[in-house]
């Protein structure tokens, strides 16, 4: 990016920021776990949503004392997708997100979408944004960890054709923030996905917004002179 740049890139999660699918993941998952036989309240995998499959799992049935093997986690994974899929028809967008994309799309202001979801689930949540491959995006296949490592930030800044220290990553979960740390860029939090306030500052968001809506009518405040 030039030094004369007008505005800095924009780069999205997708789950819980720009799509209502926070808790769809988290019931998902709950079926998933409860099919494999472990038992936890749905608060707790709230609490994870955000970060990479692996290390969800591992988090998780570290909170319960039980051992699983690599084969075990592989298959939760795979029971988590189907239900996740079986509901994805349910899943709509966050107030604003349409518009905010197709604002910054008119502007001319880069972004792209980076998301700890596997390709399949990507495309799904691009298709229910109404786009599909016209948006960049970076999904969990095409890296080597998820959040909370800065590799797919760092890959849509490459997508892009940016430095990820001029760009600014949009997210819902102290997992996007923290990863944002770790790229060198600047964090904003959404509400949306259910995490707090006060909690998404301590991961090192500047600025939190209610919703893509929200976020639309504060532009201004992230430096995109609209």
């Amino acid at each position: 990016m030039s030094d004369g740049t007008r505005w800095p890139a924009l780069l999205f999660d997708l789950d819980g920021t720009l799509i209502d699918s926070v808790y769809t993941h988290v019931l998902a998952w709950r079926e998933a776990l409860e099919e494999s036989g472990i038992d936890l309240p749905v608060w707790r995998i709230h609490r994870r949503i955000g970060m990479s499959g692996g290390l969800f799992v591992r988090a998780l049935t570290r909170e319960t004392g039980r051992h699983l093997t690599d084969e075990e986690v592989a298959k939760l994974q795979q029971l988590h997708t189907a239900a996740y899929q079986r509901q994805a028809s349910h899943v709509r967008p966050l107030p604003g997100a349409r518009e905010l994309l197709e604002r910054l799309r008119r502007q001319g202001v880069p972004f792209a979408v980076a998301t700890s979801g596997d390709a399949a689930s990507a495309r799904a949540g691009l298709a229910t944004l109404g786009f599909s491959s016209d948006i960049p995006s970076v999904n969990r296949d095409q890296v080597a960890y998820a959040k909370p490592n800065p590799d797919l930030f760092l890959a849509a800044a490459a997508l892009l054709g940016v430095a990820v220290e001029q760009s600014i990553v949009v997210g819902d979960s102290i997992w996007d923030m923290l990863a944002a740390q770790r790229a060198r860029a600047l964090g904003v939090g959404l509400l949306s996905g259910g995490y707090g306030r006060e909690e998404l500052q301590l991961a090192g968001a500047y600025r939190v917004y209610e919703e893509p809506a929200d976020l639309l009518n504060h532009l201004d405040e992230l430096g995109i002179r609209v």
